[in-house]
């Protein structure tokens, strides 16, 4: 596949942004970290809006990004089994505090009326 860069990078952050682009890869690592080894129809099931093509897409690129690890039994029927890799367990810790500073939001938003 061989996705294309954006680099050179400005900063960590930049650098980091660039592997977590994308509405679904965020809740991917989220979905993998609380729940484990998941198959393909169990990580749409837990994804509610995300089409297959999307979730194949991002699967793709977090597999080369070294994010997911992709496990083919070979057996009939076939078995394909995704989990988090060690680097994709530490992004997931790092995004931690960014959904910490994002359910306070929520909660400020609800509490000031401007979300239900």
């Amino acid at each position: 596949m061989d996705r294309k860069r954006r680099g050179p990078y400005i900063c960590g952050i930049d650098a980091a942004m660039d592997v977590v682009s994308g509405k679904w890869k965020s809740l991917i690592l989220w979905e993998l970290n609380n729940y484990g080894v998941r198959r393909f129809g169990e990580l749409k099931k837990g994804l509610p809006g995300v089409s297959e093509k999307m979730l194949v897409q991002h699967l793709r690129e977090m597999e080369e990004d070294d994010l997911v690890h992709r496990e083919v039994y070979r057996e009939v029927p076939p078995r394909v089994e995704y989990s988090l890799t060690v680097h994709g367990k530490s992004l997931n810790a790092a995004l931690g505090s960014l959904g910490d500073w994002g359910t306070e939001r929520q909660q400020r938003l609800r509490r000031s009326g401007a979300v239900e």
